[in-house]
């Protein structure tokens, strides 16, 4: 890597302890007077979502293909992830800092998250409403070797079962429910006291519009035109608020920039476009 070549894993989390600042933005209020939920504590999902990933289904694990954009943000998301992990959690020295503990992959899709998450040695659930994203993970996963309880199922299904994790990830999940603040304490009440949860998402604002819908849809075709709606973004405090309300701690955020020299994305501190937030289950909470 030459000096003037930015860091691809360079530091840039924002500590949200204790009076830190986001940016600012009014809560948007949960539009669900449709009745339509996808990936919320209810059971109930939005045959509309579904459809989008449903026709991408075969695709997840080409990186040239119609999901690029998570291919080229992994690394990036997935370097902060386990950082966050390191400075919550009980990991361990090594290759397999992940080992002994129990995480939970929401929305997983074709198991671009979970997948990383069991090579770096915990015991990954990994769950999505669609059967045909599970179809494929499941296929993946067994053609690399790796053991991962991939369920066809919704989050209220998986919160029936009792089962807590010490590790929850959600990434680029919530900008496509109608009600996310149930579905922030749907998340919470997966968490152990103590456990961590990461989100990644988009901020409501008009470089996020320019740049993941125009140019990334429209422009360059990364995503499918209609992957996204702009209103349903969320900027970081109204995520933060959404977290606090559902009994978590938010504790860091860092910002998502593509950087089309390198044609990958890096941290950031502007979290304007793409960002990543992380919260905790205090040990003295209940569960």
């Amino acid at each position: 890597m030459s000096a003037n070549e930015p860091s691809r894993f360079a530091p840039a989390s924002n500590d949200l302890e204790p009076g830190c600042r986001l940016r600012a933005g009014d809560l948007v209020p949960a539009e669900s007077s449709s009745g339509k939920v996808a990936f919320v504590a209810d059971g109930r999902v939005d045959p509309e979502e579904l459809a989008k990933f449903r026709a991408l289904a075969e695709r997840w694990w080409d990186p040239a293909g119609p999901l690029r954009a998570l291919h080229r943000l992994n690394p990036a998301r997935l370097a902060w992830l386990l950082e966050r992990a390191h400075a919550q959690l009980p990991t361990r020295p090594g290759r397999r800092p992940l080992e002994g503990l129990r995480a939970l992959d929401v929305g997983c899709g074709g198991g671009l998250v979970a997948e990383p998450l069991a090579r770096l040695g915990a015991e990954v659930v990994a769950i999505d409403p669609e059967p045909a994203n599970i179809a494929v993970a499941r296929e993946h996963a067994e053609q690399t070797g790796l053991v991962i309880d991939y369920r066809a199922t919704t989050l209220e299904d998986l919160l029936g079962t009792g089962e807590r994790f010490d590790l929850v990830t959600a990434l680029e999940v919530i900008e496509h429910v109608p009600d996310p603040a149930g579905f922030a304490r749907a998340l919470g009440r997966t968490l152990r006291p103590g456990g961590l949860l990461v989100l990644s998402t988009l901020g409501r604002t008009f470089a996020s519009w320019v740049q993941a819908i125009l140019t990334g849809e429209y422009l360059l075709g990364w995503l499918p035109i209609g992957t996204h709606r702009w209103e349903k973004f969320l900027q970081p405090s109204e995520l933060a608020r959404l977290l606090r309300s559902a009994g978590l701690r938010p504790v860091a955020i860092t910002g998502l920039a593509y950087e089309p020299a390198y044609e990958r994305f890096a941290l950031r501190r502007d979290p304007s476009v793409n960002y990543m937030l992380a919260a905790v289950r205090d040990p003295a909470s209940a569960a």
